[in-house]
């Protein structure tokens, strides 16, 4: 009993003194990977917490009049569930959580996490284990004293049962398809309780989103004609770009289109000024490496007005 009762002070002072927690599943988990993970996570402030599931429950509901925000963590004690408790630097143990996982065989009547797949190449079985693979549809040959698999073999699907003959087989091929660690399942933080992936947004990702909707808005706003402080922009210079097209073809000048209209009138300056904009594209030439154009006579000097209508119209 005063084990018990210790127990029980034990989840109380840590539920007073961390605010933070992951719910992990710990199926498959040995004690040494468990210490191991519990080295890695004490410099960052964090605790792994493990226990049967009453005893946590009846340590929440004997404490929820003192901090009721843990009633939300009753929910999630279910199975076979461990607490990783942190103060801060979320990430930081997440990343370790994930990250440390240990290869196992597949053990017969398990249910496998994952796509297990057989390549084909040569093993070192005996010839006398053919029947064996025969058995199993896998097609061999004898190579050099071994078996060589012709074909890859799908072997076990995600949530299938191993069978004793695939997990002897993949024992045979000495095959560790599965990996087991800490599983985040959710992430309790001062009373709210999310999904894990949360913990992973970086700023660029936020900022992505947000320029993403404003390009939205402003595109809904330039096709429904609703001006908006996203499409303003995008309307001034649409605007600009119809009132230089206008001037350019209507021989109308003003301060502004005057360094446009020397451009346009000077082949050679147009032809140095596309070759620049062209530049970053092409992979960073410079414009001197291109061969130069032939002079053009005079009497096609005319003909740039059309066409620096339908470049900025």
């Amino acid at each position: 009993m005063k084990k018990k009762s210790n127990y029980l002070e034990r989840v109380k002072k840590l539920l007073d003194e961390y605010n933070q927690m992951f719910f992990v599943e710990c199926d498959n988990v040995g004690a040494n990977h468990l210490q191991k993970i519990r080295k890695l996570i004490r410099p960052m402030g964090a605790v792994i917490l493990m226990g049967k599931n009453t005893m946590i429950r009846k340590a929440i509901r004997d404490h929820v009049e003192a901090n009721p925000k843990i009633e939300n963590i009753l929910p999630h004690i279910k199975g076979p569930v461990g607490l990783v408790l942190c103060k801060g630097k979320m990430k930081e143990v997440l990343n370790v959580l994930e990250s440390e996982r240990v290869a196992a065989p597949a053990k017969a009547g398990a249910f496998s996490p994952v796509d297990v797949v057989v390549p084909p190449g040569v093993t070192k079985l005996e010839p006398t284990q053919t029947a064996f693979l025969q058995a199993l549809n896998i097609q061999t040959k004898v190579t050099k004293g071994n078996i060589e698999i012709l074909r890859e073999v799908h072997l076990l699907k995600p949530g299938q049962r191993v069978g004793n003959s695939e997990a002897i087989l993949l024992s045979k091929l000495a095959i560790k398809p599965f990996t087991y660690g800490l599983t985040v399942k959710n992430v309790y933080d001062d009373g709210a309780v999310y999904s894990p992936d949360v913990c992973k947004i970086t700023d660029d990702i936020i900022l992505g989103k947000f320029f993403d909707g404003v390009a939205r808005v402003a595109s809904i706003s330039l096709a429904v004609g609703y001006p908006t402080l996203a499409s303003l922009p995008h309307s001034i210079i649409n605007g600009y770009k119809r009132v230089v097209a206008v001037a350019l073809a209507a021989d109308i000048a003003f301060p502004r289109i005057e360094a446009l209209k020397k451009l346009l009138d000077d082949p050679n300056a147009l032809a140095a000024a596309a070759a620049a904009s062209a530049a970053p594209v092409a992979g960073g030439a410079k414009a001197a490496d291109k061969p130069k154009e032939a002079e053009k006579p005079k009497e096609e000097e005319k003909e740039e007005a059309p066409m620096s209508f339908d470049l900025f119209d």
